[in-house]
């Protein structure tokens, strides 16, 4: 299995302590993420309005980030920003216990630390998406981004279960020092690193946030096949909308099952991603890399066709649900790993801050904007008929990636 311990990566110094890094603060975050609104709800009383407001907050300064940050990143050591990153997310996470201990934590304040924590974990995922190929060089990028993505999705199937117990035994606010814990612990390990980094200079761009966004987008758009999956992960995410406002709905309302067997059901789709990253290198060797991109492409987006199926299938909606936790995880887990290795192996360094911040703005904009279709539109012909569109819409996201340019990758 190449995500053993055994050699590669593992004997690369700086390579470990950004693997060491990464490994505790992507639990930490799991931790947050689930307990946040479990303090809102349990601490405050929070509304549901008040609740989806949480939810956009910690997701829409992002964005923003990603149309200003590209630029900056490419100009300077990535190092400093990814550990200036941790020490703010930590720094943000620790005021919880702190207000809530002295009787003032609010819903406004709660609001500052999703939009804020939001915007600095974006920094960090472009800043990082940029710094690995300077850390390891591009050809070991598919090996780096494998172990990467098999923590990760270790991270997703423990952090929540983890929450749950941690909000039980030490209530919601204190919960969340681990992860600001694990964010200094990450601060830590990235100033260990010894490699030194060479900035990029871009003068002729300085301090331009529109000519940024520019050179990233045209830099996407100049390289054939990185412009293939910027459109494929764009229509991905504008119908993987429809799936995230619809799902939670579906699963209780026309499905009746439990809070604990929808978590179940979700925490299984770590499985299917984590044994995605044992696989990405191997399936690419056997298949080569253009027909890997496009066959896991399409299989983890009609895997999506089990939802919606779920409905119609009686005692067999729960493995339904269940299949497509495990299918599409594994094959998008492949996808993904696949597709950022070849974004990172393809185009210059110098620029890739800014193409990493433009496949996050796309993606950012596209997920809201599928959500938002998705809810009028459940109302009017149903929550099953529309999940049906989501689905199949889902399916053209392969169709994009059709054509010889991406085919003959090797």
């Amino acid at each position: 299995m190449p995500w053993w311990p055994s050699g590669g990566l593992w004997r690369h110094p700086d390579f470990l302590k950004l693997w060491a890094a990464q490994s505790l603060s992507a639990m930490g975050s799991r931790i947050t993420r689930t307990a946040l609104p479990m303090i809102a709800i349990l601490t405050i009383q929070a509304s549901p309005t008040e609740i989806a407001i949480l939810s956009a907050l910690g997701v829409l300064p992002g964005v923003i980030v990603g149309l200003v940050a590209g630029g900056p990143i490419d100009r300077q050591a990535k190092r400093p920003l990814l550990i200036a990153a941790d020490l703010v997310r930590a720094a943000l996470i620790l005021t919880i216990p702190v207000a809530a201990w002295s009787g003032d934590l609010s819903m406004p304040q709660l609001y500052v630390i999703a939009a804020a924590v939001g915007a600095a974990s974006a920094l960090f995922r472009i800043a990082d998406n940029t710094y690995l190929p300077v850390l390891i060089g591009k050809d070991r990028l598919i090996d780096g981004n494998a172990k990467l993505e098999a923590t990760d999705s270790i991270a997703e199937s423990v952090g929540p279960g983890l929450a749950g117990m941690l909000v039980q035994l030490m209530t919601a606010p204190l919960a969340v020092i681990v992860d600001a814990v694990s964010y200094l612990w990450s601060a830590l390990m990235l100033s260990r690193i010894r490699a030194v980094e060479a900035p990029a200079a871009a003068p002729e761009a300085k301090n331009r946030v529109f000519a940024d966004i520019a050179i990233g987008f045209r830099a996407c758009l100049d390289e054939p096949a990185v412009a293939r999956l910027l459109l494929a992960e764009t229509l991905m995410m504008l119908f993987g909308g429809f799936f995230h406002t619809l799902y939670m709905i579906l699963a209780l309302e026309a499905l009746g099952l439990s809070p604990v067997v929808i978590g179940v059901v979700i925490s299984v789709g770590s499985i299917g991603s984590f044994f995605g990253a044992l696989m990405a290198e191997r399936v690419a060797l056997r298949l080569g890399l253009g027909p890997t991109l496009l066959v896991t492409l399409a299989l983890g987006n009609a895997a999506a066709l089990l939802i919606p199926l779920s409905v119609l299938a009686g005692p067999l909606s729960v493995p339904s649900l269940v299949a497509h936790q495990l299918i599409g995880d594994l094959f998008l887990g492949i996808f993904l790993i696949h597709a950022i290795s070849l974004r990172q192996r393809l185009l210059p360094v110098e620029v890739l801050g800014r193409v990493n911040a433009s496949f996050h703005v796309a993606t950012g904009l596209a997920l809201p904007v599928g959500a938002l279709i998705a809810g009028p539109l459940a109302d009017h012909i149903g929550i099953s008929a529309t999940m049906w569109i989501g689905a199949i819409g889902g399916c053209t996201a392969a169709l994009a990636m059709l054509s010889r340019k991406v085919l003959t990758l090797r």
